[in-house]
């Protein structure tokens, strides 16, 4: 879920700043700024002078890649290769020899007697299977059918004409993919789309089944698991009772499904709903799934949807695949940050996370945490925005109080828990994972600084896009659940003081900037058009960028900005590039052929263009979106390391085929831009800091033996 609320380019080696309607002016003879400034964009490490990164959203390595087979000479980890699943004559993906490994289990953690627990005790499911997985996601596609009832919408070129308008980032083939796959089901039922879906093993499956008679294809919305902080780290199940000669951290991720049913996306510090019994419950319980003292898996609206997955042997993500089979990626690049959107974004733009701050507080480091907001309104509510994962009384995992929050200004604010002061251990969860980390044989550092309360999940930035303060706004329509402007070092500041030109490219920027509080979605026919995700750029929380005009300027653009850069000649040394919410790749608001469609477009622009041999592009995600990964997690620090998620890469000097296993996460990218342009790194107890990956075969080239250690990316290229 993202809460809702211009460029720098390279010209026969000068720096020319351009405000978007000024580039637009080019042609007519619009005045350019900074012509003389200094340019060391193109002075590289490498022969890559371009780098592009593009960011899809909550899609993990094994939910995208379970049964990639490489080409000859290569090796991947994935369901396949460990034999957690088989495939029968007809490529269908079954349980295999190992489904054993991928086991999901459920727990018990109930708060009469204990608090958050990262490795609770364990039992079966009941018949050991799977919580059924639930329908989520648009029940019917984003664009309306504008002709007569009996036309389909993938017929009606007016409904065409109007996708057109409302998305302009995709490749022309991926159009008609914004008119189908709606769910046309009710949603917090079970998925019937599913092969199986009330009587799944107790492990992974395939989510899709299109190619035997089913109903599930690759086209299709679908529900979207949780991925928050905490639940995250319950998720992975870390303990050294369970660690071994190749997973030292002991993380074997058997909990998915039991923390989907349990709290699921989150309480936003509400009672827990009605209990799940055999006999009667609220809504129902489907009898065979439920556990005791648990809302039920229909009450948290997902069941089991983590433990899905595409199938690219029989035609899913299939541009993805063409990219892997031609071009390279990792097998062993994961999210930065257990969570979602927010607080990944922020370590790829900080290599660190951020924290509350604000300069009017006596306690400057202590967030708003049982605070009245709106007082002077009948709407007023209560605000707390300190985490606490210990569960509820008498409940089996129900958070006290996490969330994103409720409501806003102008209406009722309650909930909000999102911050931790991970330098305290008698904090509510911060003990249990600071545990852990010490407990390892090499002890990780949390490597959180005193006082400080980090902002773990989903917080809108502290700036609107016109630089205004957004934490110090109560207009209605704002809302209080916003990190205030942030002094934390970005990689922006990095290439600014060193010269190097680079420019993020928010998809709907323009539209946001007309909109602050994204309150103007639409277009004719309630098209959604304004989707531009604020959450997603790390600048957008930095008073070193947000607070100057000139900044704004030269660095945040809208995407239609890098198409017309590609095409002009002018693309920045550096571009970090975000879709929109409607081709992001979100299950459930987006879909992964659209994300594909986004990135096809962008690609073969650099392909037919000069930039082709001197450009390297990036393609990943946020995170994991919460869906099962079998891969190896290394704990880096309190904030993660999380689960495997797909990244790809497309440029020159590449082996085809090529799969690297070095440890890599979010900050890689930051250490492969410095090292590209010989940059420092962006501060003394940023990741980045950390050291390349050391590994040997025998033991697993997965597993750095001197962690904490993360790749620069580098391996991935044949410069020689």
């Amino acid at each position: 879920m993202k809460l809702k609320s211009l460029a720098s380019y390279t010209m026969d080696g000068v720096r020319i700043g351009l405000t978007t309607v000024a580039l637009l002016q080019f042609s007519i003879g619009a005045p350019m700024a900074n012509a003389q400034t200094p340019d060391n964009s193109s002075k590289t490490t490498s022969p890559i002078k371009h780098l592009i990164v593009i960011i899809g959203e909550n899609r993990s390595f094994d939910h995208v890649f379970a049964t990639y087979e490489p080409k000859k000479g290569e090796s991947v980890d994935n369901l396949l290769s460990k034999g957690i699943i088989k495939l029968d004559a007809k490529k269908n993906a079954l349980p295999g020899p190992n489904f054993e490994k991928a086991h999901q289990v459920a727990a018990k953690d109930i708060g009469t007697t204990d608090a958050f627990l990262l490795n609770p005790p364990k039992s079966e499911f009941p018949n050991n299977q799977l919580p059924a997985p639930l329908v989520g996601g648009a029940k019917v596609s984003y664009v309306p059918n504008l002709c007569s009832a009996s036309t389909p919408i993938t017929a009606c070129p007016d409904s065409l004409t109007l996708a057109m308008t409302a998305e302009n980032g995709l490749d022309p083939a991926y159009y008609p993919d914004l008119l189908s796959g709606g769910t046309g089901l009710s949603s917090r039922t079970p998925d019937t789309r599913i092969t199986d879906v009330t009587s799944l093993p107790a492990g992974p499956f395939q989510l899709t089944n299109s190619t035997t008679g089913g109903a599930f294809d690759y086209d299709a919305y679908a529900a979207s698991p949780v991925h928050r902080f905490y639940q995250m780290w319950q998720q992975l199940n870390c303990g050294l009772d369970h660690s071994s000669f190749d997973n030292p951290s002991g993380c074997n991720a058997k909990l998915f499904s039991w923390v989907e049913v349990t709290v699921g996306a989150g309480t936003n510090g509400v009672t827990q709903p009605p209990l799940c019994s055999s006999d009667k419950a609220a809504l129902p319980c489907f009898t065979t799934n439920y556990l005791p003292n648990t809302p039920g898996a229909s009450l948290t609206g997902e069941g089991s949807t983590a433990l899905g997955f595409y199938n690219v042997q029989q035609g899913d993500a299939p541009y993805f695949k063409s990219l892997a089979d031609n071009y390279a990626m990792s097998d062993n690049f994961h999210q930065s940050v257990n969570g979602g959107t927010g607080a990944n974004h922020i370590m790829l733009g900080h290599g660190d996370a951020i924290f509350f701050y604000d300069p009017s507080s006596k306690t400057p480091y202590v967030p708003p945490n049982g605070v009245e907001v709106d007082k002077g309104s009948p709407n007023q509510g209560v605000v707390s925005e300190v985490e606490n994962p210990d569960p509820a009384a008498g409940t089996n995992n129900w958070y006290q109080e996490d969330g994103y929050g409720n409501g806003g200004y102008g209406s009722s604010a309650s909930g909000g828990g999102s911050y931790s002061n991970c330098s305290d251990p008698s904090q509510p969860g911060v003990k249990e994972i600071v545990k852990y980390l010490k407990s390892l044989p090499e002890p990780i550092d949390p490597r959180c600084e005193a006082g400080k309360y980090y902002i773990l999940n989903n917080y809108n930035p502290g700036y609107f896009g016109d630089g205004s303060n957004a934490y110090i706004d109560t207009t209605a329509g704002n809302t209080p659940f916003t990190v205030p402007p942030s002094s934390t070092p970005s990689i922006g500041d990095d290439l600014n003081a060193h010269k190097i030109s680079w420019v993020y490219y928010g998809d709907q920027w323009d539209a946001y900037l007309g909109d602050k509080y994204q309150n103007n979605y639409y277009v004719a026919q309630g098209v959604v058009t304004d989707e531009y995700c604020n959450i997603c750029n790390p600048f957008q929380y930095d008073t070193s960028i947000m607070a100057h005009a000139d900044q704004r300027a030269a660095h945040l653009a809208d995407t239609t900005d890098l198409y017309a850069a590609i095409d002009g000649l002018t693309l920045p040394a550096v571009s970090i590039v975000k879709p929109s919410g409607l081709v992001d790749g979100h299950p459930s608001s987006s879909k992964l052929d659209l994300f594909e469609g986004f990135v096809k477009k962008i690609v073969e622009a650099v392909e037919a263009s000069p930039y082709k041999n001197d450009t390297a592009i990036f393609i990943t995600f946020d995170e994991g979106g919460g869906y099962y990964d079998s891969g190896y997690v290394q704990p880096l620090d309190f904030f993660g390391d999380g689960t495997r998620i797909p990244f790809l890469v497309v440029g020159p000097h590449l082996k085809a085929g090529h799969i690297s296993h070095n440890y890599a996460d979010h900050v890689s990218i930051l250490k492969f831009i410095e090292r590209n342009w010989n940059l420092p790194p962006v501060t003394k107890r940023s990741r980045d800091n950390f050291p390349n990956p050391f590994s040997l075969d025998f033991i697993s080239p997965y597993v750095p033996l001197n962690s904490p250690a993360i790749s620069d990316l580098f391996d991935l290229f044949d410069f020689k």
